[in-house]
């Protein structure tokens, strides 16, 4: 019978065959993040001035405390992000999406760089702060989430072409057993978007509303 490897054996032994995927997307991700901080600087003052009006307005709802409840603002970070982790774990299966997948990624990246750029070139040490409170703690879940959930995807498309095209069997995996496993990583991909969402909408806007108040002092 074969020995059953221990959950942490396992997750080392997978991050190891797959270390050249996680790579690629870490690096990609990252050319997202710094594309949009680059978006930020080639805007003009118009644009950028109509941006911070929004800005500010948002501040200002912040600090009145008129924004949405915690349980409004969970199920709609929970449902977008779901959603997005969800799109990209069907087009994993559906093999042609594999392209999708990618831009998804750098997309998410962009928006990160996008939003953390425009808010320190616009308010400075300021809004680095008000970035780290508002921004970083859900993304320290939710990035590595993106990151792993896309090269799971990847790398159960390589798999499934693998199968479809390679005959000889002895050394492929089971495809039940494939999706198996590749269903279990959604989920657990799933626990870490409801821990980020849960901190998102029930911690955050009251460090934002400590921020915001002292930005606009």
């Amino acid at each position: 019978m074969r020995r059953q490897l221990p959950i942490s054996a396992v997750i080392k032994q997978h991050f190891k065959e797959q270390s050249s995927i996680y790579l690629f997307v870490f690096v990609l991700f990252l050319m997202g993040v710094i594309f949009g901080a680059i978006i930020v600087n080639s805007m003009n003052a118009s644009q950028k001035e109509d941006l911070y009006y929004y800005l500010n307005r948002f501040f200002g709802q912040v600090a009145e405390g008129k924004v949405a409840s915690s349980a409004e603002m969970f199920q709609q970070s929970f449902s977008h992000n779901l959603k997005y982790l969800g799109l990209m774990w069907v087009l994993g299966i559906s093999i042609i999406g594999l392209p999708v997948i990618l831009v998804m990624l750098f997309i998410k990246g962009m928006v990160v760089g996008f939003t953390v750029g425009f808010l320190v070139n616009q308010l400075g040490l300021k809004g680095f702060l008000l970035s780290f409170i508002s921004v970083l703690p859900q993304n320290i879940l939710l990035i590595p989430a993106f990151i792993i959930m896309c090269s799971v995807a990847i790398s159960f498309t390589l798999k499934i072409i693998k199968q479809l095209f390679v005959k000889r069997s002895n050394n492929l995996e089971a495809p039940f057993s494939l999706f198996a496993r590749y269903a279990m990583i959604f989920i657990f991909i799933g626990a870490l978007a409801l821990a980020a969402s849960g901190f998102e909408a029930y911690a955050s806007p009251y460090l934002m509303k400590n921020v915001v108040e002292l930005v606009s002092k």
